[in-house]
């Protein structure tokens, strides 16, 4: 809680204007959560920039008083790491939309943190360019909040995740201080500070302008959708699509209720009785796109598709796209709330997994949809349940917990894209030693000593930067993984 928190808001009304300073309970309602609508915070103020600037002065306003801060985008986050945990001000940046420069020949672009991920598409596809990371909230995430979250999409199999484009940085320090990191050329010398800030969830500084990588159109796509009688004939042929060396834009998969919810939703023209389907989505050369294209529908033909479709035009495609990337809001139809899960295995074992959650839904009653970037292994089970019922929520969390520790097992990652958070913090000690755990937490005290910026979110521990620094045989040794025993109750 701000003391004196009036004085605060008359402080910041100096820096922006006043109607930009949020501080009456019934609005700030609107930022006690993101998308993980299971973790509800309430901030003590708001505030909304519109200039890197004012981020500026505002951060020294945090600073100076050691008040608790945190940035914001669109707030389509998945983890919790954008809500107000231990209070103080939000800083929201999604009035800072400007596209800055469009460099078409260097095939450079410098947005503001603000800028939705799908404006830049729009800005730069006259010129035959686009932006690879494309998130499944692109018409909603800031290109800011993707570079907090080392945000995905479905191009990951074959153009990567957000750091892979990223190139430069401006960056406001926990301190108030402006820099800049990275630049427009490929490889600046000295240490990729880029490379440690894009993914580092808001807790090193506030990115307030980001260069970023475009990419010329390719000359040839082709999508193809493989309807499939099961999950597991599914899940082998993506395993049969890699091992054939056919490295695909795109390939996602999607069960039977995932199907049901997104058609009745999209209108996609998805087969409502297939038991999963496969889509993938090549693109390059024509001759090359063409000819993968015979070899992914062989494929398909080995594990006893039952039937291939091809888009025949552009419409097509973004139709086929289009009930992909509406599955989140498509499963409301089920039930009221969900909580989405984010675990990678290995390829390998999506048979396995898949049954395990097939066997997990019917054990707690609680239906799971499975819609998910199959390419990379990236799982997304939609564990629905009805928030309005106490013991719904516990099963949600209990199911979440369980499919998280059986990934972790089969040689997995806590997060493919949706970042830690407060939803997996307790999970770090299942991937990482005490020893590695130290060696992150170091690294963010550089950045952010007083702990003042986003406090509270990715590591399992309360400990300062003073316990952090101390010798191996005084350390406070990580709290044992905390959901097992008391569930994600501490947090509801």
């Amino acid at each position: 809680m701000i003391q004196d928190k009036m004085r605060i808001v008359k402080e910041l009304e100096k820096i922006v204007e006043p109607h930009a300073v949020i501080h009456k309970e019934e609005e700030l309602r609107v930022y006690e959560c993101d998308g993980a609508t299971i973790f509800r915070a309430l901030p003590d103020l708001v505030v909304l920039p519109t200039t890197p600037h004012q981020v500026a002065e505002i951060v020294k306003i945090c600073h100076r008083d050691r008040l608790y801060f945190l940035p914001r985008g669109a707030g389509t986050g998945l983890s919790g790491g954008a809500l107000a945990s231990q209070g103080g001000i939000i800083i929201g940046l999604n009035r800072m939309t400007r596209i800055l420069d469009v460099d078409i020949p260097n095939q450079r672009a410098v947005v503001e943190s603000g800028v939705v991920n799908v404006w830049l598409a729009q800005k730069i596809s006259g010129d035959g360019y686009y932006y690879a990371p494309d998130p499944a909230s692109q018409t909603a995430c800031t290109i800011g909040g993707n570079v907090a979250e080392n945000a995905g999409g479905v191009h990951t199999p074959k153009y990567g995740v957000t750091t892979n484009h990223v190139l430069g940085l401006e960056v406001v320090l926990p301190n108030g201080e402006t820099v800049e990191i990275g630049g427009k050329v490929l490889d600046p010398p000295g240490y990729d500070l880029v490379g440690v800030f894009v993914g580092s969830e808001g807790t090193f500084g506030i990115a307030t302008k980001v260069t970023v990588r475009i990419l010329h159109k390719p000359e040839a796509v082709k999508t193809l959708m493989g309807i499939f009688h099961n999950v597991e004939d599914a899940s082998n042929a993506v395993s049969g699509i890699v091992a054939r060396g056919i490295i695909p834009a795109c390939l996602e998969m999607m069960d039977n209720l995932s199907i049901q919810a997104v058609e009745k939703y999209a209108k996609a023209g998805y087969p409502m009785d297939a038991g999963a389907v496969l889509l993938v989505e090549l693109d390059g050369p024509k001759a090359e796109t063409e000819a993968l294209a015979e070899l992914v529908v062989e494929v398909f033909q080995d594990h006893r598709v039952r039937e291939v479709r091809v888009a025949k035009n552009d419409e097509e495609r973004q139709l086929l796209w289009k009930g992909r990337k509406a599955a989140l809001a498509a499963m409301g139809q089920i039930r009221p709330d969900c909580y989405l899960q984010d675990a990678v295995i290995p390829r390998t074992k999506l048979p396995v997994i898949l049954k395990e959650i097939e066997a997990l839904s019917k054990e707690y009653d609680l239906p799971v949809a499975n819609v998910f970037h199959a390419g990379d292994g990236n799982l997304h089970p939609f564990i629905l349940y009805d928030g309005r019922y106490e013991e719904e929520i516990r099963k949600a969390v209990e199911v979440g917990v369980r499919i998280m520790h059986r990934c972790i097992e089969m040689g997995g990652s806590i997060t493919g894209e949706h970042g830690v958070g407060l939803e997996k913090q307790d999970f770090m000690s299942l991937m990482y030693t005490e020893d590695d755990l130290e060696a992150m937490m170091k690294i963010k005290c550089v950045f952010n000593p007083d702990q003042i910026l986003n406090p509270g979110k990715i590591f399992p521990t309360s400990k300062s930067c003073v316990e952090v620094g101390q010798s191996k045989r005084d350390r406070i040794r990580y709290e044992p993984h905390r959901i097992e025993k008391e569930g994600l109750a501490q947090f509801l």
